[in-house]
């Protein structure tokens, strides 16, 4: 929706009870802020305002007409993303939504977060495994249909895709099943392949028709799927000459 649209509503008013929250009745403005700030991205065109009484004039408004692309490109602020275009996904498949929003960036760490109803997954689940598994197939079928990997490389990874990632992933489901023993993990097994597929389909023509987003992308994935071989074969030399020291 816009962000200025004007609807009716309801007015929900609760005051904690200090016998019940014996810890606090305090509320941390910037817990607050944080959370509302995250709900207006993952809810595109909502507006959520937060005013704090306690002190004059304090008050902030967040909407992103953008959504969760928006909250992409805030986390990448500081770093130097390799591509300019935030990456999104888009699908629904029956009462199942889809949001996914990613962009990849120089450093070599990944911050991936998603969410199931705007609850946060920090385990990740079904939803994320989905995502990833696309992000990882569609990489390697592109890197060896244009020979930017010869068939003698070894396949890229899970973990190769990952270096350098920002990502949010965001689905709605009518009946999610947690896992864990803090329920912070998407167990419903058929996520997965639904994930799968509408990523699929979203991100091979996308590669196809942006040939230099693509190849910045691969590079990365490319010359980190490198570093780890060389890093493993560096590992296992210690290792051999460790043993043949000990053996003598």
């Amino acid at each position: 929706g816009d962000c200025d649209e004007d609807r009716t509503g309801t007015t929900v008013t609760f005051l904690p009870d200090a016998s019940i929250f014996q810890e606090t009745t305090v509320f941390d403005y910037d817990i607050l802020r944080n959370r509302l700030r995250e709900l207006a991205f993952l809810n595109r065109g909502l507006r959520i305002t937060l005013y704090d009484d306690r002190e004059a004039d304090k008050k902030e408004s967040f909407c992103y007409e953008g959504g969760i692309r928006e909250y992409v490109e805030l986390l990448n602020k500081s770093k130097q993303p390799i591509h300019n275009t935030i990456i999104d996904v888009i699908g629904q498949e029956g009462d199942i939504m889809l949001e996914v929003a990613m962009q990849y960036n120089e450093t070599y760490s990944s911050s991936i977060y998603s969410f199931v109803n705007n609850i946060t997954t920090p385990e990740g689940g079904t939803h994320e495994d989905g995502v990833r598994m696309a992000l990882t197939r569609i990489l390697n079928k592109y890197a060896q249909s244009t020979g930017m990997m010869k068939d003698k490389d070894d396949s890229l990874t899970g973990d190769d895709v990952k270096e350098g990632l920002t990502m949010i992933v965001s689905i709605k489901h009518p009946n999610p099943q947690f896992e864990g023993q803090t329920k912070t993990k998407l167990g419903n097994s058929n996520v997965t392949f639904i994930v799968q597929s509408m990523v699929i389909d979203a991100l091979a023509p996308f590669l196809e028709e942006n040939p230099q987003i693509a190849k910045a992308i691969l590079d990365k994935c490319i010359s980190a799927s490198r570093a780890r071989e060389a890093a493993r074969k560096a590992r296992e030399l210690v290792r051999r000459k460790n043993s043949l020291e000990s053996t003598t």
